[in-house]
């Protein structure tokens, strides 16, 4: 389906604020990545993971959960989990509801690690955004932030091309 309709240009505003995010969201991912690659010896994407099975019930979860909440491909998320594991932070189980299945299951020595690496992530994310703003302005950031990620959820029937399901 081919249209001949005219592109709805940025205008200069939003040219400029859209630039201003895109330097914003592209300096703070390498300040947190080079802080936690610097002081816990694991990239960003990785203490990520550790994060979400913390928050699990018995620290574990579905791999393809895990991979739709990381927003990353299975593949890239086996990867991350064998890294893990050699580690000693992450093990894999297979799922007893579903032989297909496997879980990523957080070992003692991972939640470990992501107790050690956590005072000084916060401390990286406080000071890359929530010490620069007033209140008013951290309110506002969490409402434009949860607005555009709701308009950006897959629709049902849609989802063939998220990274997650290949």
């Amino acid at each position: 389906m081919t249209t001949t309709a005219e592109p709805r240009w940025l205008s200069e505003e939003e040219q400029l604020a859209w630039r201003a995010y895109i330097a914003s969201a592209q300096l703070v991912s390498d300040a947190l990545d080079r802080q936690l690659q610097r002081d816990a010896g694991m990239p960003h994407a990785y203490y990520t993971l550790l994060v979400w099975l913390s928050e699990s019930p018995e620290r574990r979860m579905r791999m393809t959960e895990l991979a739709e909440r990381s927003k990353i491909t299975r593949s890239r998320l086996s990867h991350a989990i064998s890294r893990l594991e050699q580690n000693g932070w992450v093990r894999r189980e297979n799922c007893p509801s579903d032989r297909r299945g496997q879980l990523a299951v957080l070992t003692d020595e991972g939640f470990e690690a992501l107790t050690a690496a956590a005072p000084g992530h916060v401390e990286a994310v406080r000071s890359a955004i929530f010490d620069r703003l007033t209140p008013e302005q951290i309110q506002q950031l969490g409402e434009i932030h949860r607005l555009i990620a709701e308009g950006l959820q897959p629709q049902l029937g849609t989802a063939a091309d998220l990274p997650w399901l290949r």
